[in-house]
C-alpha cells in the first residue's frame, strides 16, 4: 500500500495530493548534469554528512538508485515517491525515503537536492512549512549555491530563486466531459501557473489527472506562491464541484449510465490496460464525488490507480510481466479488490 495516501485529506473529492519541492545546491560543486561519477560520489557523501548531523525528528532510510532493481525504481516514480530525472542516471543518483513516505529527499536528480513533501489532498502551507523545516535542518551543515541578486541557484534558470516547486494533483472528470478544461488549461498559463500530467514534466494526461503548479520561482516570496496556487485551485475545486450538480440535474440518468457501466467493466473484465484502467477508475472516482456511488472509498481507488500501474502491479505479484500477462494479472486484481 501507498503509505503517503493513508492520511485524511482536505478538499480530495477533487485534489488528490499537494506537494512541495525545494532545490538547492552545493557551492563549488558542479551541477549533476556536468559531474563525473568521482565528483557525484563527492555530492553525495556530503549530503549524507549532513543528514546524520541534522538529527532529523523522523527516521529515513537512504536507497541508491543502482542498488535497486529496474522495476522498483519504476514503482517509487509511480508512487510519486521520486521523479522520473532520478532514476535516469542510476550510478549518481539516490534519495532518502521518510518512513511514512510523506517526505523524500532526491540526491542528485536535476539539482544535488531535491526535498519534497507529498501529502493527500489540499495542504499547501503544511507541505511548505514541513519542507521548510526539512532545508533549515540541512542548510546548517550544507553551504548552499545563494547569490544575494537571484537567490538560490539552479541548473535550470525557471527554478532560480526559491527553487520551490509546489504543485495539487486534481481530479476534473466534469471540467473535461463539459469541454471547459482547454479554457481552464489556457486561462492557467496566463497567470503563471502551468498545467501537466500525473508525472509532471513530459507525463501524459490520465484518469482526468492534471497536475497544476507554478511555472517560475523568481520575483515572489515562499509564502505568494503557496498563496497564490491556493486560490486558483480554491477556485477550480469550486467550478468541477459546481459542475458536477449541474450534470447530476440536467444529466442524471446518462451520469449514472457512465459510472455504473464503469464498475461493470472492472469488476468483470478477464483483460483490461492501464489507460483503460485510468479512464474507468476516472468514471469510479466521479461517481463517488457525486454521491452516485456509496460503497467504495476515494482512497481505496486511489490505491489502485498507483497499484495497476505497471511496475508497481509486477512488484506486487513479485515478477516480471509482459503487457499481456500484466493486463490478466490487472483485470485479476481489480476483481479481488471489488
Amino acid at each position: 500500500m501507498v503509505k503517503w495516501l493513508d492520511r485524511e485529506g482536505i478538499d480530495e473529492d477533487v485534489v488528490v495530493s499537494s506537494r512541495v519541492r525545494l532545490a538547492r545546491n552545493i557551492r563549488d560543486e558542479k551541477f549533476p548534469q556536468r559531474m563525473s561519477l568521482n565528483e557525484s560520489q563527492v555530492v553525495t557523501e556530503k549530503i549524507l554528512n549532513a543528514m546524520e548531523k541534522s538529527n532529523l525528528p523522523e527516521k529515513y532510510n537512504f536507497k541508491r538508485i543502482e542498488d535497486l532493481s529496474s522495476l522498483e525504481r519504476r514503482a517509487y516514480v509511480e508512487e510519486h515517491l521520486i521523479s522520473p530525472g532520478l532514476i535516469e542516471v542510476p550510478d549518481k543518483s539516490s534519495f532518502f525515503l521518510r518512513e511514512d513516505e510523506a517526505v523524500t529527499i532526491m540526491i542528485n536528480e536535476e539539482d544535488h537536492l531535491r526535498m519534497q513533501v507529498l501529502f493527500p489532498g489540499l495542504y499547501l502551507e503544511e507541505g511548505w512549512k514541513l519542507c521548510s523545516e526539512i532545508d533549515d535542518f540541512l542548510e546548517k551543515n550544507i553551504d548552499y549555491a545563494y547569490s544575494e541578486k537571484f537567490g538560490y541557484l539552479t541548473s535550470c534558470p525557471t527554478n532560480v530563486g526559491t527553487g520551490m516547486r509546489i504543485s495539487c494533483m486534481v481530479h476534473l472528470p466534469c471540467l473535461v466531459l463539459t469541454g471547459y478544461i482547454d479554457s481552464l488549461i489556457s486561462a492557467l498559463n496566463q497567470i503563471g501557473l502551468t498545467v501537466r500530467g500525473i508525472y509532471g514534466e513530459g507525463s501524459q494526461i490520465l484518469g482526468n489527472l492534471f497536475q497544476i503548479s507554478n511555472q517560475t520561482t523568481l520575483g515572489e516570496t515562499e509564502e505568494e506562491i503557496v498563496q497564490k496556487l491556493k486560490s486558483v485551485i480554491l477556485e477550480v475545486i469550486e467550478k468541477e464541484r459546481n459542475l458536477r450538480l449541474k450534470l447530476l440535474e440536467t444529466q442524471k440518468i446518462d451520469m449514472e449510465d457512465r459510472v455504473f457501466r464503469a464498475l461493470g467493466l472492472l469488476k468483470y473484465s478477464r483483460v483490461i490496460t492501464s489507460s483503460e484502467t485510468m479512464k474507468l477508475f476516472s468514471d469510479i472516482k466521479m461517481g463517488i464525488e457525486m454521491g452516485i456511488i456509496k460503497d467504495i472509498k476515494l482512497k481505496d481507488i486511489d490505491q489502485l490507480m498507483i497499484l495497476c500501474q505497471p511496475s508497481s502491479l509486477q512488484r506486487y505479484y513479485g515478477k516480471d510481466m509482459i503487457p499481456e500477462e500484466r493486463d490478466i494479472k490487472r483485470a485479476e486484481l481489480i476483481r479481488e479488490r471489488f
